[in-house]
């Protein structure tokens, strides 16, 4: 059985992992903590119960966890404002690396939410599709098909230089 410790631990441990997987589901740092700390309270109240399987793997349990928080959020009836930002000038010259790690933040953002979660599963979090399938709930062959079908519609919005095709 674990303990309270056992938690602190844990949550010192993973939460800014868990984070930056909610902020590259969400896009919105806010919505990002918060989910984190949903994510967190959660399990919290739960932790006994998590800790009485010994071959329970705890992160996959808040990934499942935050991804449900995230779903829950989307939702509500608030959930459905939308903020807009003016898109930076792109500069014509060599790639910069935070440049090209925001235009293919933009790209995700442009798909919907499951095959988002499936790419990053897949390829953010490197797990394999079995266990990704596991954590959302699909069959394997759903998180096949989707996950190419998401890789195509990213390689779609960039172009060959990896700029993001406003479509």
């Amino acid at each position: 059985m674990r303990n309270e410790s056992d938690f602190t631990a844990f949550a010192e441990a993973n939460v800014t992992r868990l984070r930056q997987i909610a902020y590259l589901m969400c896009r919105d740092w806010h919505l990002a903590q918060d989910l984190t700390q949903t994510t967190l309270t959660k399990m919290y109240v739960r932790w006994n119960k998590i800790g009485r399987d010994p071959n329970a793997d705890p992160f996959r349990y808040a990934r499942k966890v935050l991804l449900t928080a995230l779903l829950d959020h989307r939702r509500l009836r608030s959930s459905t404002e939308l903020t807009m930002d003016q898109l930076p000038e792109q500069s014509h010259g060599a790639a910069d690396p935070s440049a090209t790690r925001l235009t293919l933040l933009d790209a995700l953002a442009r798909l919907p939410r499951r095959d988002r979660a499936i790419v990053l599963l897949r390829y953010w979090e490197d797990q394999s599709v079995v266990d990704t399938a596991e954590i959302l709930g699909v069959s394997v062959s759903v998180v096949k098909s989707q996950s190419a079908r998401a890789i195509a519609v990213l390689r779609s919005h960039l172009g060959q230089d990896g700029r993001l095709l406003l479509s």
